[in-house]
């Protein structure tokens, strides 16, 4: 995939690393303290009622999502708010609070669904995202992953933001280490 987002990344790869958290701002303290991230924009409720699906059925999971740079890296931090199954739920009664999914940017979700289903990558989860498009996350792909993928879609909603995310982060100050996503 030939191109780049309005940070620099190249489409197709590793755009942003997740993690899912017991405590959004205990989480986004230490990111900022002690990697040099920040500042980091919040939805403080995701939860696209009836058109979020997890493991083909209706979700109702809610979660509080924070996201900023460090650098050229892009950090997503979740914490879900209620018990409801989801892929973060999974994650954590599995193997605890830590990684989640590594995201990859890409112009066409479904084609790259398609691409992901061909070499063994299972949809598991799906959901409309604010910047556009759904995002749709996968899983047993490969035994050597981590952790889920998630697929971005590029849209020029999505670019604008969060290159504006990345401008935010390039010599932040400190001020105002929580802002909102929208």
């Amino acid at each position: 995939m030939i191109g780049k987002l309005g940070w620099g990344q190249q489409l197709g790869t590793v755009a942003q690393i997740a993690w899912v958290v017991e405590d959004l701002d205990t989480a986004i303290d230490h990111l900022i303290r002690d990697c040099g991230a920040g500042p980091f924009f919040v939805i403080d409720h995701f939860l696209q009622a009836g058109q979020q699906t997890y493991r083909g059925a209706i979700s109702t999971a809610d979660q509080r999502i924070a996201m900023g740079f460090s650098g050229q890296t892009w950090f997503e931090l979740i914490q879900p708010l209620d018990k409801e199954p989801s892929v973060y739920r999974e994650v954590i009664e599995s193997r605890g609070y830590g990684l989640h999914h590594h995201g990859i940017a890409v112009t066409d979700v479904d084609a790259a669904l398609a691409e992901y289903q061909a070499r063994g990558w299972r949809e598991c989860f799906r959901s409309p995202v604010p910047t556009g498009g759904d995002v749709v996350f996968l899983e047993s792909g490969h035994c050597a992953a981590p952790a889920f993928i998630e697929l971005l879609p590029v849209t020029p909603g999505m670019d604008a933001h969060f290159t504006s995310f990345w401008k935010a982060a390039q010599d932040w100050n400190g001020k105002d280490p929580i802002r909102p996503f929208i």
